[in-house]
């Protein structure tokens, strides 16, 4: 008798197993669905908050929520509605700027020194509640900064505030591209005190201006009104620029963009400039 019952049992244990099978190989895919699902949720993620830092920014250096009188912000939407930023999204950020200035809500900045020898500059969006409690606002970047060998510490001096402007000019039909830059060039050069040119990307290529930060509204005007010249106005903000920019190994760069990697993940954070040519923006 035990061993009729131990024999059943085994047979129903064989049959469970058995039935049991697809239904783990299902759910092994749709975990690879979920977990396929979870990176471009986080993602999509970076680029909303990316996208509502900028408005913030762009309404805060140009005065107004207003796209049509500020340049710089509507150059924001633009990007962010290409990025799929969905609406509601731009809105909600749109209100967040214009109604913490009645509430006394501010951008920090505060300074610090990374690995002993780079200079670090973070811009912060002080929302409501961190208003009400600084502490807590230093409290938290002094965790994030330990945690990467960095400390607060007076670094202002290693920047200089500039204006930045960067446009695309397009190939256009009856001249060479040279000469459409060259044009672009020629209308700023009354208000800028530097240009470069990044690499030719596809029907365009890029053009970023710096200047003092009183013409930053003119040099982006006189861009934009060349309709015929100006692609595209990518950025008009206010930055701070090193003074003279350093160089270091691969290793080096590393430590810091995972710092800064870091520093702008967390939601109040605007913006991070280093002293140190990571090669990018």
């Amino acid at each position: 008798m035990f061993r009729a019952v131990a024999i059943c049992r085994c047979s129903l244990v064989q049959r469970a197993f058995s039935t049991t099978t697809p239904a783990l190989a299902g759910h092994n895919k749709w975990s690879k669905i979920a977990a396929k699902k979870g990176v471009n949720d986080i993602k999509k993620s970076m680029v909303y908050g990316k996208a509502s830092r900028d408005i913030m920014v762009a309404v805060r250096s140009g005065g107004s929520a207003d796209p049509n009188t500020n340049a710089a912000l509507a150059a924001v939407l633009r990007v962010a509605k290409l990025s799929g930023v969905p609406r509601i999204n731009i809105e909600n950020a749109l209100k967040k700027v214009g109604g913490d200035r009645d509430k006394g809500s501010q951008l920090a900045t505060y300074e610090a020194m990374a690995f002993g020898e780079v200079g670090i500059i973070i811009r912060y969006y002080a929302s409501e509640c961190l208003t009400d409690n600084p502490n807590r606002t230093i409290h938290k970047l002094r965790e994030l900064l330990t945690g990467h060998n960095a400390r607060f510490a007076p670094v202002k001096y290693l920047f200089t505030r500039k204006g930045l402007v960067r446009v695309s000019v397009g190939k256009p039909e009856n001249e060479s591209l040279e000469t459409r830059v060259e044009s672009a060039i020629e209308v700023a050069l009354l208000f800028v005190d530097d240009f470069s040119q990044n690499p030719e990307s596809g029907e365009t290529i890029e053009l970023e201006f710096t200047c003092q930060p009183e013409n930053l509204g003119k040099l982006t005007s006189a861009l934009t009104s060349q309709l015929e010249l100006v692609h595209e106005l990518l950025a008009s903000e206010l930055v701070y620029a090193p003074t003279e920019i350093m160089r270091a190994d691969e290793h080096m760069e590393g430590k810091v963009a995972n710092l800064v990697e870091t520093l702008e993940g967390h939601e109040d954070t605007l913006r991070v400039y280093t002293t140190l040519d990571l090669g990018v923006d």
